[in-house]
């Protein structure tokens, strides 16, 4: 791991939040890490009153914690926080970008397009990909109502935390790629139906992915709650667990026209046709 940079005497507040949150979120300064004032101070060649300020913001922003007896520290990565973080991302994204579609432009569709070539070139290199992977839905998310786009970035921060503290990357990119490019090919064809349910699939692929991995007998319990009120039913045993590769139905009304589509996390087949082809590496059942 490179030397992080240091800083000087006048810098900002600003700058300081933004050094220590790339510290957090790239795991320099993992989960339960003491942010002692005086070592920091020393180590960022920085004054006290704007570190101080600094670390009031991360505490606010939800990467640190204080507690009784060791101060602040750096906040634990939590499944069930990750869970959370993709529900509100089901509850907000998808009927949004759905909504938005008159809005984006041929330049926003080359961009995409142009991140989704680099996911393909980059399918071996996670940070790479990663990179691509929000730069091309950064397009669509640029064009959200700002308070909106606030909270989805958050939200972003805080998964793309747990990804780089426990070095998650997609187990197959060609499952990452191809939905990708089918959600692309629906907003260019503006069918706003097709849109949300792919970014819906998109979601729920990603959340199980992430969880799951880092703990198989995860009980879920928001991301349920977010898809039943989304009229998205997700396989489960009655504790809440989920076995991979789950099958997704849709039961709300207006869910139609996504063809059978199948990855290594998830599994959806159109009542009356045939299954989707196994993902890349996935034993068929």
């Amino acid at each position: 791991m490179s030397t992080p940079r240091r800083t000087r005497s006048g810098t900002t507040v600003d700058e300081l939040y933004l050094v220590l949150r790339d510290r957090i979120i790239d795991g320099v300064y993992g989960p339960h890490f003491r942010m002692s004032q005086e070592d920091l101070a020393a180590d960022l060649e920085v004054s006290r009153t704007p570190l101080r300020e600094a670390l009031r913001r991360l505490e606010a922003d939800g990467f640190l914690v204080s507690t009784a007896n060791r101060g602040m520290q750096v906040a634990p990565i939590a499944n069930a926080d990750t869970e959370q973080h993709y529900a509100i991302r089901l509850l907000v994204e998808p009927p949004v970008i759905s909504s938005l579609l008159d809005q984006l432009t041929d330049a926003d569709f080359a961009a995409m397009q142009e991140e989704l070539a680099a996911m393909e070139r980059n399918a071996d290199r996670t940070r790479e990909l990663q990179e691509s992977h929000r730069l091309f839905h950064d397009v669509a998310l640029n064009r959200y109502p700002p308070a909106v786009r606030d909270l989805t970035r958050s939200l972003h921060t805080m998964i793309y935390r747990h990804q780089r503290v426990f070095f998650s990357r997609p187990r197959t990119p060609e499952d990452l790629v191809r939905t990708d490019a089918m959600f692309l090919a629906a907003l260019r064809d503006r069918n706003a139906p097709l849109v949300r349910q792919l970014l819906e699939f998109h979601l729920l692929d990603a959340a199980l992915g992430l969880v799951l991995d880092h703990d198989p007998d995860h009980q879920f319990d928001a991301l349920l709650l977010a898809l039943s009120g989304n009229g998205i039913e997700l396989e489960h045993d009655r504790k809440n667990r989920v076995s991979r590769p789950a099958r997704v139905r849709w039961v709300r009304h207006d869910a139609a026209g996504m063809p059978a589509l199948s990855t290594t996390h998830l599994r959806y087949q159109p009542e009356g046709t045939p299954p989707a082809p196994a993902a890349p590496g996935e034993d068929t059942p």
